[in-house]
């Protein structure tokens, strides 16, 4: 199978990886979860993160065709809008953000103009969707328990999955947002884990643990297959879904789930200006 090129930005404010998977027959490539920015003290946002990204594209000669996001992040703004007016490409996520969308809108009292039909993005990948960058293969794989909207992208032997799983001693994602479901995640990592063992894995955050204080962000399905500590194999579902919703119980909200995902569900767009000019973020009170 045909081999990317994979080059990774690690941001350690908010724990999030940005992959560059490029074609390295042609110097097409793709973008995913690019990082914005943001000082939750202030409210101002910089590219510093995303600059980095764009110089290496600019360096290696790269063609940008897509900036995919594996799902709307509740842990970090995107800079997608701002990657694409730099580089080009287009801005794409799962159908299912417009669920996403529905309720967050709602949530946070979104604009009257807002549309919760997945219009803010360029491309809105469906189920087993088959796509190129460049001369390699791509699909999109609907890994929802997380959100309802995660996508994974398998692109040659390569495969993103965003949150839905970590590093395996740290385990999956968290199931407790709206619309999430711990079930759901197990079959989503189960559809994963019947691409062959050698595929490699990459991951959008990474935490240390109580024994590893190194940072990484990239594993195989077999590795995940026989040591992640919540679903390797032989792990049962129904000892999978009681485990995830214990753990999830435990967990506060993440420190940027308010500015992220009211920029995020705009496909990275700050909301409209109000009648002074400025753009708000709103905080919602005794609501999550």
């Amino acid at each position: 199978m045909a081999r990317p090129d994979v080059t990774s930005f690690f941001d350690d404010s908010t724990n999030t990886v940005t992959h560059v998977a490029a074609d390295p027959a042609t110097r097409r490539a793709a973008i995913i979860d690019p990082v914005l920015d943001y000082c939750a003290a202030s409210g101002r946002t910089s590219t510093d993160t995303a600059q980095k990204v764009a110089d290496f594209v600019a360096a290696e000669g790269l063609t940008v065709d897509w900036i995919l996001e594996t799902h709307i992040h509740a842990d970090h703004l995107s800079a997608a809008p701002w990657l694409k007016s730099q580089l080009g490409g287009k801005i794409a996520i799962g159908e299912n953000v417009k669920e996403v969308q529905r309720v967050f809108g709602k949530l946070f009292g979104a604009e009257a103009a807002f549309r919760a039909d997945g219009s803010q993005f360029d491309h809105l990948f469906k189920d087993g969707e088959f796509f190129k960058i460049g001369d390699l293969d791509a699909r999109a794989i609907w890994t929802p328990g997380h959100t309802p909207a995660c996508m994974s992208f398998h692109i040659g032997d390569a495969l993103f999955v965003g949150d839905t799983l970590f590093m395996p001693d740290f385990g999956t994602a968290r199931c407790d947002f709206p619309g999430g479901d711990a079930r759901q995640l197990y079959q989503s990592i189960q559809k994963l884990f019947a691409l062959p063992d050698e595929t490699r894995m990459f991951l959008c955050h990474d935490y240390e643990t109580a024994t590893r204080k190194s940072f990484a962000w990239e594993t195989t399905i077999g590795e995940q297959k026989r040591s992640n500590i919540h679903v390797r194999q032989g792990i049962s579902e129904d000892e999978f879904v009681a485990m995830r919703t214990a753990r999830d119980k435990t967990l506060a909200m993440p420190q940027l789930i308010l500015p992220s995902v009211q920029i995020n569900m705009r496909a990275g767009e700050k909301p409209p200006a109000d009648e002074d000019g400025r753009r708000y973020i709103k905080i919602p009170l005794d609501a999550l």
